[in-house]
């Protein structure tokens, strides 16, 4: 089971299952010294954005942050870095953070493990960040223990499903919502698929937990 990829065992984790929001515990378990969430009683959220900077989304992503007084972290694929310097320039000069989602957004459990490791590395040329997301949560075990010496290997708290096109705008807010709590680490994307979702859901969850007085931090690059 350990073998198999984050994704594929969170969807036998649910019996009659959609979408699952949550992380189970028992698959936070198997990749043991990564981030699930920030440990914190304090009303504090950490809001991410996979697969980007694309033009089409990621400006108006930095927009509504900026609106709201929001900070983020954002997983960057280098190959998208490469097309959009200025975004990336923006996002460091508004203080959010990013992180490495691979130079081109490899499956790693279906990548040979040099190839994978090589793609992360190659990513670092560009940008230089201890935060390290693995592309659809899929990781071999021998590539998680490879990386996890020198990243600091970031999963999540709370999956929006914003990317799928099955998920409607009012549901992916209200399940997002429900179950974030104090340190949660939420993911949304920066990508065309999630864009008709994001635009409806990224503001009101945003307004939601400002009305509630919580803070919304990038995670740290140490």
């Amino acid at each position: 089971m350990i073998g198999k990829s984050l994704l594929a065992m969170i969807t036998l984790a649910g019996k009659n299952m959609k979408f699952l929001f949550q992380t189970p515990k028992i698959i936070r378990q198997l990749y043991k010294n990564s981030l699930w969430k920030i440990k914190t009683n304090q009303p504090e959220l950490y809001l991410t954005f996979d697969d980007g900077p694309i033009a089409e989304l990621t400006p108006w992503v930095l927009d509504t942050l900026s609106k709201y007084g929001a900070k983020a972290t954002f997983f960057c694929v280098g190959e998208n870095v490469k097309r959009h310097t200025e975004i990336v320039e923006r996002m460091m000069k508004e203080g959010h953070s990013i992180g490495n989602h691979t130079f081109n957004h490899l499956n790693g459990w279906k990548t040979k493990n040099k190839m994978y490791l090589q793609n992360v590395h190659e990513f670092q040329k560009l940008i230089k960040t201890k935060l390290f997301r693995p592309p659809y949560g899929k990781i071999k075990m021998f590539q998680f223990n490879k990386l996890k010496k020198a990243y600091q290997i970031v999963f999540w708290d709370v999956l929006s499903h914003d990317y799928h096109s099955k998920m409607n705008p009012i549901t992916c807010l209200n399940n997002s919502i429900k179950y974030t709590r104090n340190g949660s680490i939420i993911v949304f994307h920066d990508n065309i698929k999630a864009e008709n979702n994001l635009k409806y859901v990224l503001p009101r969850y945003i307004e939601h937990f400002l009305q509630l007085n919580y803070k919304f931090l990038p995670l740290k690059d140490t």
